[in-house]
């Protein structure tokens, strides 16, 4: 039979056990940072045909890199580009994309420009997400007159019933979620909606 003072000891040391239990936090469940970026270069959908070329999909929510690139594509009658990429990524506090074409030329020369590139970011500082982009546009011509004006949203009347959208900025926020798109050319329409170069970032801060 176990000794009585030997049975008092052991209860008391499983007393004690029981108190630092109960009175100490839970651990929590660590959080971690999630991610979203998606770009695609060439978008279209006119005349039946949809299209979207040099397209990375969705990146996962735990991030990593996706990247895609065309050397040339030529739909007729509706767009034509010599070069295409699109790249996104997400790790540590940010997510970023990337999507560029060269020597783009829409719906005849309607629309043409030598190089359009998006860009798009959201970054995590003190829990809080703040997500930015902006487009590089050279040499764009519409209608035959050069567009100098690239800041953001500027809506420009096309020949036609069309409508074009210069440095497209969409965004999100609030607290920990942010996210930004940005489509450095929009083309709409009637039956058409074409987009040269799509840049999609977002971010969920821990």
């Amino acid at each position: 039979m176990m000794n009585r003072k030997v049975r008092s000891r052991i209860m008391g040391v499983m007393v004690g056990v029981v108190a630092v239990l109960a009175f100490s936090p839970l651990p929590a469940f660590a959080q971690t940072t999630t991610f979203s970026g998606h770009a695609v270069a060439l978008r279209a959908s006119a005349a039946g045909i949809a299209l979207a070329l040099s397209d990375t999909g969705p990146l996962p929510s735990t991030g990593g890199n996706l990247k895609t690139s065309l050397a040339s594509v030529d739909v007729a009658g509706l767009v034509t580009v010599d070069a295409l990429g699109a790249a996104t990524s997400g790790s540590g506090s940010s997510s970023q994309s990337q999507a560029a074409v060269l020597n783009v030329n829409v719906l005849g020369g309607l629309v043409a420009a030598d190089v359009v590139k998006a860009n798009s970011s959201a970054t995590c500082s003190g829990g809080q997400a703040t997500p930015s982009g902006s487009s590089e546009i050279v040499g764009l011509v519409v209608a035959g007159l050069p567009v100098l004006n690239l800041a953001p949203n500027v809506a420009i009347s096309v020949p036609g019933g069309l409508s074009l959208i210069v440095n497209e900025q969409i965004s999100s926020s609030g607290g920990n979620t942010g996210s930004m798109t940005v489509n450095a050319l929009h083309i709409t329409g009637p039956t058409i909606d074409i987009v040269v170069s799509s840049a999609q970032s977002g971010i969920t801060c821990s």
